[in-house]
């Protein structure tokens, strides 16, 4: 496995010393599911914390929408009121930001669920909406961000991998991105608001391609930041890491200089990872199948949503 960076970091910048590793130890058997169910249920989707350590995990199916535990891992109450589609959200100042993959939209809503932004599919360019042949085609939006200024980001990830920026009111602004060049992107699964420099970044999970992305804000190519990654699904921020949920069966922590400081979940079986199909009883303790989603929570612990039938989530605590 190969990191590298393009960027031109000025030294005593990092908060870690160099070649500086980070431990974590798993919490097992962490998550107690919603009564009456076994496991949390299908999740494609994502997990966030809010101020308070609560965790929000969105599902599909049974108890469908995002479910929401107590630090502590239990459950408490689902979202009122969101879609079963979601794939990709984010939480930011207590408010959630979501890609409804099922219904080609984008909402904000307050943590209980009160909406307070729609940008439906209407609000995306109509020539985006289109295939090559120019007949409609479906949006696929799999991800959603917002910057410092407020302004909305999100990609069409299981489409045709644009980007599209909007204002903080829900207004088009911009679109750049996609398969061709210069960015050459495919599934780009997730994208995120990079805040561990000077500038904030666009950080794009190029999943087919390998790597991490690095984009300005005006969509201009910064640089890789990573190669050589198992298939990047997700990303989350702790001062000057980053950490990546690799849907091919592992989680790796990496510095701003594009360094792998600690890789948890390896998992090098076939018939086990990329897929949402294996059951809970061949789930190995520690073991990733699918990594999908991650978040940190405020003490720097990690915990990551797989893709997978039954759902799961795993948690991995810093090591002090």
């Amino acid at each position: 496995m190969m990191f590298r960076s393009t960027l031109c970091l000025a030294l005593g910048l990092l908060a870690m010393e160099a070649n500086g590793q980070v431990a974590y130890e798993l919490v097992p058997n962490w998550l107690t599911p919603p009564p009456g169910m076994e496991t949390i249920g299908n999740s494609h989707g994502e997990i966030a914390v809010d101020s308070k350590g609560n965790i929000y995990v969105s599902v599909e199916g049974e108890k469908s929408g995002i479910q929401v535990y107590h630090p502590d891992g239990k459950y408490s109450h689902n979202v009122p009121g969101l879609p079963g589609t979601l794939h990709g959200f984010v939480i930011k100042n207590d408010l959630i930001y979501a890609s409804v993959l099922g219904q080609q939209k984008v909402i904000k809503t307050q943590l209980d669920g009160k909406v307070l932004l729609e940008i439906p599919k209407e609000s995306f360019p109509e020539e985006k909406r289109k295939k090559a042949d120019g007949s409609p085609r479906g949006l696929a939006l799999t991800s959603v961000d917002v910057a410092p200024n407020g302004d909305i980001y999100v990609v069409d990830g299981y489409g045709e991998d644009w980007i599209f920026q909007f204002d903080k009111d829900g207004k088009f602004k911009s679109v750049f991105g996609g398969r061709g060049a210069p960015w050459n992107l495919k599934n780009c699964h997730k994208i995120f608001i990079d805040p561990r420099y000077a500038e904030p970044r666009i950080l794009c999970c190029d999943r087919v391609n390998l790597r991490l992305l690095h984009l300005g804000l005006d969509g201009s190519i910064i640089g890789e930041h990573a190669t050589g990654l198992r298939r990047p699904s997700s990303a989350s921020f702790h001062g000057d890491l980053v950490a990546i949920a690799e849907i091919d069966g592992r989680v790796s922590v990496i510095d701003k200089e594009g360094k792998s400081v600690a890789t948890l979940g390896q998992n090098d079986t076939n018939g086990e990872k990329n897929t949402n199909n294996v059951e809970p009883a061949k789930w190995r303790q520690g073991i990733c199948t699918g990594p999908h989603g991650i978040t940190f929570d405020a003490q720097g612990n990690l915990l990551m949503a797989e893709w997978n039938k039954w759902g799961r989530v795993l948690r991995w605590n810093l090591k002090k």
